[in-house]
């Protein structure tokens, strides 16, 4: 995006340790994709010095599925279409709440 570059920061542990995590390090939670955050780089020494591990990517994969918390590619569909539908609807919501 942009030329920037990216990571991921993931949890082999739980989506909730993965969540916590994000929002302690201030990380937004639009960033979330459900079964990782994209990270501009520029995060990562500060995530790395809370405690993240750094890894090679294919070994991103193999850690999520070993933990059960790997999307399969229809899961990540749904996940991004339901977000699509709630920024939508956010947006809707926030209008009608000004309207009145």
């Amino acid at each position: 995006f942009n030329g920037r570059r990216w990571c991921h920061l993931i949890s082999d542990t739980s989506v909730k340790e993965l969540i916590d995590f994000a929002d302690r390090n201030e990380i937004q939670r639009r960033a979330f994709q459900g079964d990782h955050y994209d990270i501009p780089e520029e995060f990562r020494e500060r995530l790395i010095a809370d405690g993240a591990v750094e890894v090679e990517s294919r070994e991103i994969a193999r850690r999520l599925r070993a933990a059960g918390l790997r999307l399969s590619a229809e899961e990540r569909r749904a996940f991004r279409r339901q977000r699509s539908s709630n920024v939508l609807g956010s947006g809707i919501a926030s209008r009608d709440r000004r309207a009145k």
